[in-house]
């Protein structure tokens, strides 16, 4: 009773926090079961997105719906000239974000996203509603809030329209009641996903968090005391004290409640006092007044194009940040997308540039927050606005100061940005462990024996002529070579050991023939043709490419994977090399190759007028030995492993680049029994899984075995078995 008391007491704000408070122990006490609780945060976020867009259909439509048509005309124009305008300058503002980002050295396994080309941008899909019920159905915000403005704009002309504005307003309110009730469960809510994050996160995610709270605060701060009151400052009548001192109590007071639409009153009270204070009252400026306030709530506010920045974050967070090419879509789509809630558009965003989906839980728990600020902000930006339009309705808005005010706020921002990631990098403790996590690698099951073989040694010849599956397995070894810098298919870990994607498949050959492995280093693929004919190899390994020139001298089997063509390049030179257009205009480009004919011709036919160097390694290449170089031509694949070995490159697939190489195990010329037998091992590994597996664990970098249970009270102090 006493709790429910207390409970009681406690504003709506103070509930979520607590909430917040209470869940991040749960997690830390209770550890990764607590991960089991996403799925009531996952009803809840199902409850928040649900009313949304019908509530933006109907509250725009009734918002526009209710001018008449010399009102709507003469606030409309203007209007949308000053919102887009202030849209634009936050939209810039959120390019400017990446600049905070502190300068980490990231890098990680290779990513079927690498490979997969974005989504064109369908203009006429997106935007522009064939079937508006199939818009609301999957989402298409852009497309929802197209139909209702125009629907909106339709209805002014309409005489006997006031049913139809009763029935959008009722439904709005009903709506609106709904989302009540689900804000009531927003401390239910919040816990769920913060005591599953708390208890299933990494400590070095929630570190990362804290890199978006700080640079959204950042950014925030200075809309509210930068752009906002200095675009009222230098292009209407008003001082830059009197905008923050009016407007500032309507801000409180929103970030206080968590919702704009109590303070609508007071924002026009105090806007039609202000122009009053000016001598710019009339019926013009009133009619503004009461016009635009409750219609641009339906708006995208300053506050809610903010919350677009965590898509900029999350691209940054997995380390495949967003390119140069793809910030005009970026900016179009996020402020079309913003009309919706965050709870829509964050998803749609995510899904759209190719992000991880579960980072959506990320933005949720910073939005305990950030909500919050985006609520104070949004009440600003209303009242900013509104005196704008109500300046611009009677001709004293200066254009030419708002553009010279836009101009100085974004490179004030763009300075603190700067600062602000030198900051964040000292600041916040981080270290890379992509060597370390690289080189601890395991073989996913227990090892076949394994011996080195100091010196190779030819079979007879009566030995040679015989069928080498059949010698094989009467003298029950298998002898393997594997080459050089061939990550991730044969490597040293740091116990010494060869393991890797092929030496997962050689192993498992092994123990299913009950052999044991005697292990070769080759330097050079020179020999290995001769090495493989006169039995002093019975296999090599590395992940070899299947070439017509590598067929005439050893047998290969299936292909088993394969290698996609990339671009291995420094981190800061990745967006020159995002399409192949791009690629072809560069003049005098130097493009590095492992010595291959068949490929090299490849690349030349490609870029005619591109210089080919070959090299023996790209060890060589990683170290900067080949200065002139501008880019390695290599599979993604395998750059991949490198990169986390030299976490200042980066593997780019560029735009229209669909080359790809087969991977197979290299076998002795002649022997077709045992290739035969190879390709059909590999087939039954295929079908099984196995293959599938050994995929996921050394080229995606999936290793469950290496992921240790989270810290918690009850398992690490209590001793309780949460497992």
């Amino acid at each position: 009773m006493a709790v429910a008391r207390l409970y009681n007491k406690l504003s709506p704000f103070q509930r979520v926090i607590a909430a917040l408070i209470l869940g991040i122990i749960t997690g830390i006490i209770v550890g990764e079961p607590a991960g089991h609780l996403d799925i009531l945060g996952d009803a809840y976020i199902r409850l928040l997105q649900m009313t949304v867009l019908p509530y933006v259909l109907v509250s725009i439509i009734g918002g526009i719906g209710r001018l008449d048509a010399a009102m709507a005309a003469n606030i409309g124009i203007r209007a949308s000239k000053i919102i887009l305008f202030v849209w634009l300058a936050v939209m810039l503002t959120l390019l400017l974000l990446p600049l905070a980002y502190p300068k980490w050295e990231t890098a990680g396994f290779f990513s079927t996203s690498m490979v997969t080309e974005p989504e064109k941008f369908n203009f006429l899909g997106l935007y522009i509603p064939a079937n508006v019920f199939s818009a609301l159905s999957n989402t298409l915000v852009p497309s929802v809030v197209l139909f209702s403005l125009l629907m909106g704009i339709s209805i002014i002309k309409i005489e006997n329209k006031d049913v139809l504005l009763r029935l959008a307003s009722n439904i709005a309110d009903g709506l609106m009641g709904i989302a009540a009730f689900v804000a009531r469960l927003a401390p239910l809510g919040i816990f769920a996903i913060s005591a599953a994050a708390a208890g299933t996160l990494e400590p070095h995610d929630l570190g990362r968090l804290q890199v978006y709270l700080w640079v959204y605060l950042i950014a925030a701060s200075l809309l509210a005391f930068v752009l906002l009151p200095l675009l009222t400052h230098w292009a209407t009548p008003f001082s830059y004290r009197q905008v923050l001192s009016t407007a500032g109590e309507a801000a409180i007071t929103a970030l206080a409640t968590g919702t704009v639409l109590v303070v609508l009153p007071l924002i026009v009270e105090r806007c039609k006092e202000m122009l009053a204070q000016h001598g710019l009252d009339c019926e013009e400026t009133d009619s503004t007044v009461d016009v635009l306030v409750p219609t641009a709530y339906s708006f995208p506010s300053t506050g809610t194009l903010l919350g677009l920045g965590f898509i900029l974050f999350s691209a940054w967070y997995v380390g495949s940040p967003i390119s140069l090419d793809q910030y005009p879509v970026y900016v179009v789509m996020g402020a079309l997308t913003a009309f919706g809630s965050m709870a829509v558009a964050i998803p749609f965003m995510l899904d759209y540039f190719g992000l991880p989906a579960d980072q959506f839980q990320l933005y949720l728990l910073g939005a305990v927050v950030t909500g919050r600020v985006a609520t104070g902000l949004a009440a600003l930006h209303g009242f900013v606005v509104t005196l704008l339009v109500a300046t611009a309705v009677v001709k004293r808005l200066k254009w030419h100061r708002m553009i010279q005010a836009v101009g100085v706020y974004l490179g004030v921002s763009a300075g603190v940005m700067i600062l602000a990631g030198i900051a964040l990098t000292k600041l916040i403790p981080y270290e890379y462990t992509g060597v370390r996590t690289f080189q601890a690698q395991r073989l996913m099951d227990k090892p076949a024996p394994v011996a080195e073989l100091d010196r190779l040694q030819a079979l007879s010849t009566e030995g040679q002529a015989r069928p080498r599956l059949e010698l094989i397995r009467e003298r029950g070894t298998i002898r393997v070579g594997y080459f050089s810098d061939t990550l991730p298919f044969a490597f040293r870990n740091d116990q010494n050991r060869v393991v890797g994607f092929d030496m997962e498949i050689i192993h498992q050959l092994a123990k299913d023939l009950d052999l044991k492995i005697e292990l070769a280093h080759l330097t050079s693929p020179d020999n290995e043709s001769r090495l493989l004919a006169d039995g002093s190899l019975d296999i090599t390994v590395g992940g070899r490419t299947i070439t017509p020139t590598r067929a005439l001298s050893v047998a290969f089997s299936q292909p088993y994977t394969q290698h996609t063509a990339a671009f291995i390049v420094k981190d800061n030179r990745r967006d020159l090399f995002a399409s192949m257009d791009d690629i072809r205009e560069m003049e005098s480009l130097n493009l590095a190759m492992i010595a291959n004919p068949y490929y090299e011709k490849m690349v030349r036919d490609l870029f005619p007028n591109t210089r080919v160097t070959p090299i023996d390694t790209p060890r060589q290449y990683f170290k900067g030995q080949y200065k002139d170089v501008d880019a390695l031509v290599f599979s993604a694949e395998t750059g991949a492993a490198w990169a986390l070995l030299y976490p200042d490159y980066a593997v780019v697939v560029p735009k229209g680049l669909k080359l790809k190489a087969p991977v197979g195990l290299t076998l002795p010329k002649g022997q077709q029994d045992y290739v035969q037998f190879v390709n059909t091992w590999l087939v039954l590994k295929e079908d099984n899984g196995f293959l599938q597996k050994v995929y996921n664990h050394w080229i995606l970098g999936e290793n469950p075995k290496a992921k240790k249970a989270r810290w918690s009270v009850l398992h690490d102090v209590l001793g309780f078995d949460t497992v």
